[in-house]
């Protein structure tokens, strides 16, 4: 029995992936790091190579030929032109515009108004990540900028983005699309609100985070993975000529944030059980 195909309502964050000159290395970093299986979206003979990644079968993330990047988070939505739109109107700009990506779907290239990169998609065949939040997978995006409520402020007006307050684990404001948890439990997720039902308010709306970025830090989005093991991550890392930036512990998780060999930062982090109260 296979599971449903999970599909992401408008203004969800939706899927990852990440340009490089050469994808077949890059591949074999994160095969090491992460468990990945891939194989090609593209025929032999086109011009560009699109590397969809795996995990246990599912669709988890991308690598695409290109000039080394960062990883790049796509918002779903149900009309891509009209959401190119709200974007300008909103105080964003379109850097690339809405153009066919094939049979998957229709794609453009945005940046809010501090100038963090990120995509639109609006799916046809390809609906986005199908597994996330377990070891090897997509756990979330956080928005890293200098001004963590203009930004939202921005984002409400392009995609009707809600907050629900701060948490460590995600930075200074937890994002949501109202809606969303009904969604989940409708569809790939039954338990969602039960299992929820002790976190703050909406929580099971929550889609990413946004952070205030540190010192001259580039507004950017910045993705991180779940994983088992953050010394087992860091030792793969490594061997696969990857490097360590740094770590750090919270309450609910071990993380660190991590360089591949191409130079793209990305955090990894690990689920621990919080400690019990004195």
């Amino acid at each position: 029995m296979t599971n449903p195909p999970h599909t992401y309502p408008h203004g969800v964050l939706c899927w990852i992936d990440i340009e490089k000159s050469d994808p077949d290395a890059a591949a074999d970093f994160y095969r090491g790091l992460l468990g990945w299986d891939f194989h090609a979206a593209t025929p032999p003979d086109a011009p560009d190579t699109y590397l969809i990644a795996t995990l246990d079968g599912e669709d988890a993330a991308a690598i695409g030929g290109g000039e080394d990047g960062e990883w790049m988070t796509y918002v779903a939505v149900d009309d891509a032109d009209a959401a190119a739109e709200r974007v300008t109107d909103a105080g964003g700009t379109v850097l690339v515009p809405v153009a066919d990506a094939g049979p998957g779907g229709r794609l453009a290239v945005c940046a809010d108004p501090d100038g963090a990169v990120f995509r639109l998609w609006e799916a046809d065949q390809r609906l986005g990540a199908q597994i996330a939040n377990v070891p090897g997978a997509w756990n979330f995006s956080i928005l890293r900028t200098a001004d963590p409520e203009a930004a939202l402020a921005f984002y409400a007006r392009a995609f009707g983005w809600t907050s629900i307050g701060g948490d460590p684990a995600l930075g200074d404001v937890m994002i949501a699309v109202p809606g969303y948890g009904e969604h989940l439990a409708s569809t790939v997720d039954p338990g969602i609100l039960e299992r929820q039902e002790f976190a703050p308010e909406g929580f099971e709306d929550v889609v990413g985070g946004i952070a205030r970025a540190e010192g001259g830090e580039p507004a950017r989005w910045v993705v991180q993975f779940s994983i088992a093991d953050r010394a087992e991550a860091i030792e793969s890392a490594r061997r696969g000529g990857g490097e360590v930036v740094s770590t750090r512990d919270t309450d609910y998780t071990f993380e660190a944030v991590l360089r591949d060999p191409q130079g793209a930062e990305f955090r990894v982090g690990q689920f621990r059980e919080p400690e019990p109260a004195d």
